[in-house]
């Protein structure tokens, strides 16, 4: 065998390993890779989020884990004038690149917040919608995360939730649904197959 084949496996089994590694202990994607939230998303577009997400006139948005903004700008630009796109991430670093690019492109709609999913800094009933994409599995105890969204919802609220196939932490439609079923999110809809989706939850009576 080739020297150069060599060490393509050897890169790939590397590459497997720390996917392993990751999937086995979630956390947020770091600053320093950022490389991998600004790629394109495949199947989990922006056309699909907004059609899934269907933001109206008059409400708060709230957005978990934005990373460097590649949902969020667009996100902010459908918002009515006079409604607010909240981010909320662990890292300030995030938030603060996010907020660089808005300013750059003249959105003046975002309010960020640094905290934890799983412990939101909000009251109960804050938010009409939220969103999170890709992020989910990163968090260490998603149904805590995911009760702390019904919490901040409104009664009549929505929640969407984007996986990607190929992301370490993926996260499959049927344990989403039981997840949520157990924070007492009511499923609605999915968009997408199973190379990549948006299911969209309600708040269970």
């Amino acid at each position: 065998m080739r020297l150069s084949h060599k060490l393509g496996l050897a890169g790939l089994a590397g590459v497997g390993a720390a996917a392993l590694w990751w999937r086995k202990n979630p956390s947020a994607c770091p600053y320093g890779q950022r490389f991998w939230v600004q790629a394109p998303h495949p199947f989990i577009t922006r056309a699909r989020l907004r059609q899934v997400l269907a933001p109206a006139p008059g409400e708060r948005i709230l957005e978990i884990g934005p990373g460097t903004g590649y949902y969020s700008l667009p996100v902010a630009q459908w918002l009515a004038p006079g409604d607010t796109l909240d981010l909320l991430d662990v890292q300030p670093k995030m938030l603060e690149h996010t907020l660089i690019r808005a300013k750059g492109e003249g959105i003046e709609n975002m309010r960020s917040t640094v905290g934890d999913a799983q412990q939101m800094p909000f009251p109960d009933h804050t938010f009409d919608a939220a969103y999170l994409t890709v992020v989910l599995g990163e968090i260490p105890d998603q149904e805590a995360a995911l009760r702390e969204l019904r919490r901040v919802l409104k009664p009549a609220g929505r929640l969407v939730v984007g996986e990607l196939l190929g992301d370490p932490h993926w996260v499959s439609p049927k344990a989403l649904r039981q997840r949520a079923q157990n924070a007492g999110l009511r499923f609605e809809r999915q968009a997408g197959g199973p190379l990549g989706y948006f299911a969209r939850f309600g708040v269970a009576s």
